[in-house]
């Protein structure tokens, strides 16, 4: 994010772009980013919620038919015992991976083109999460019972959990990145909520945020706390965003069925959760820059950087997928060969290639500057980035259980009414609960965005 001119005498001058434009001041970065908090919504705000509302609710309405009237009104049968669900879950626990990175990561290796999209992405991380945790536990299909995964006492006699099922891995690593992300997310708001507090004329508000900022002063002995707790709290957070999908891989890698059993899976995983993440968190951030006005701080810039991060990690998942047929072919697995030529030839050829077009071959538009920066196309790129990743998944899993070894029971998968209803609620849950951040919270952190005001205006160094 900088480019270089000429000086006087001919010196060399590394100019950095801006990351606020407008020329803001301290109290207009306030005003600006408080105002979708103090002004009642816009028509397209309640329209979108109205959709998300909608959806959400018809959502939980087919979870609680299948709860109802048990699992086999959804699409899973032998040999696909697992489907959509288990496709969902793994999709949004990658989507939660881009707002630890752009939180902890990108703060500790001080990249201030950060402070401007943080704190959406850290809460898409949670919303996220919070998605996906459902599904497991419709997928168990008594979610009553979903207790027995914690190991406490119990009068059970020798009934416990299985330690070494990656199942359970997972009931830990996402809790724990569940409440890491969290508190993360919270700490960084704290003195955000302080200045709504400030500003707040009505006195429920008023008394709401101040029980929230949990008193906050801003006294120099209360940066250097708060400082020393982020720092804390970006360094915990920073193992998890390879830990926590490299154990959702282990769902997969540590079994033995052809298309599964491989060593690829963790890295493969972590990048393409990254690359959705991502996706997602542009999806989002143009959606809020345009309707909330705040194309000043999510600049074209912000946007560009992250479009650069995306075609980075798309590539890297091409190549994934490359080395998964070189290795089917290298290995002299004959079973493994197959499933791989199942894969590009067999019956869901169309959603393999779905998943090719949307991951490897759109990103690469954005070796070009002009669509990097282009709000409509990288609008459109991000979408169907999303879209591929989540056929990236239903791939994976389908693929490799619908022609097992035995061929009299090959089956074609075909998710029902109910499984996409389901889907589509899980969207609808996930939209809801942004909007209504969007509402309820500053969707910028105002305080990290106040200290690199100055930059790009007397950040200027002579080479």
């Amino acid at each position: 994010m900088s480019s270089t001119t000429t000086g006087l005498g001919g010196a060399a001058v590394l100019q950095r772009d801006k990351l606020v434009e407008g020329n803001k001041t301290l109290a207009s970065v306030n005003d600006d980013i408080a105002r979708p908090l103090e002004t009642f919504p816009t028509k397209v705000w309640y329209g979108v919620f109205t959709v998300a509302l909608l959806m959400l609710v018809g959502g939980f309405t087919c979870i609680g038919w299948v709860i109802a009237n048990g699992l086999g009104n959804i699409g899973i049968e032998n040999p696909v015992n697992w489907g959509v669900f288990i496709i969902n879950f793994v999709f949004w626990i990658g989507i939660g991976h881009a707002g630890t990175l752009i939180s902890a990561i990108l703060f500790l290796f001080r990249q201030k083109w950060r402070t401007s999209i943080n704190r959406s992405a850290e809460a898409m991380t949670i919303f996220a999460v919070m998605t996906a945790g459902l599904f497991p536990l419709i997928h168990v299909g008594r979610p009553w019972l979903a207790f027995w995964l914690f190991p406490y006492p119990n009068t059970r006699g020798p009934l416990w959990i299985n330690f070494r099922s990656p199942l359970v891995w997972d009931v830990f690593a996402v809790s724990t990145y569940l409440t890491i992300s969290a508190v993360f997310w919270y700490v960084g708001l704290i003195p955000d909520l302080a200045s709504i507090r400030d500003r707040a004329k009505n006195k429920l508000r008023k008394t709401v945020y101040g029980i929230l900022c949990l008193g906050w002063r801003g006294s120099n002995r209360a940066w250097s706390h708060y400082e020393i707790a982020y720092l804390t709290l970006a360094g915990l957070s920073t193992p998890l965003v390879l830990s926590v999908h490299t154990i959702v891989s282990f769902d997969f890698a540590v079994s033995l069925l052809p298309g599964w059993h491989t060593t690829i899976f963790p890295p493969y995983f972590v990048a393409g959760a990254i690359f959705s993440g991502f996706a997602m968190v542009v999806t989002l951030l143009v959606i809020a820059r345009e309707s909330f006005n705040l194309q000043n701080y999510i600049t074209i810039n912000h946007l560009e950087a992250m479009n650069k991060i995306i075609l980075l990690t798309g590539s890297i998942v091409g190549y994934a997928y490359a080395s998964e047929f070189f290795m089917a072919w290298y290995s002299g697995d004959k079973y493994e060969r197959f499933i791989f030529i199942q894969r590009a030839l067999g019956p869901y050829a169309w959603a393999y290639w779905t998943m090719i077009s949307c991951n490897v071959m759109w990103p690469q538009l954005f070796w070009f500057k002009k669509i990097r920066r282009n709000i409509k196309i990288m609008f459109i790129i991000s979408i169907l980035v999303n879209i591929g990743m989540w056929f990236e998944r239903f791939v994976i899993v389908v693929t490799s259980l619908n022609n097992d070894f035995l061929p009299s029971s090959w089956r074609y998968y075909r998710p029902t009414l109910w499984d996409w209803g389901v889907t589509i609620g899980s969207f609808g849950l996930f939209f809801t609960l942004f909007l209504l951040f969007c509402r309820l919270l500053p969707v910028i952190a105002m305080a990290e965005v106040k200290a690199v005001l100055s930059v790009g205006r007397e950040g200027e160094k002579h080479v």
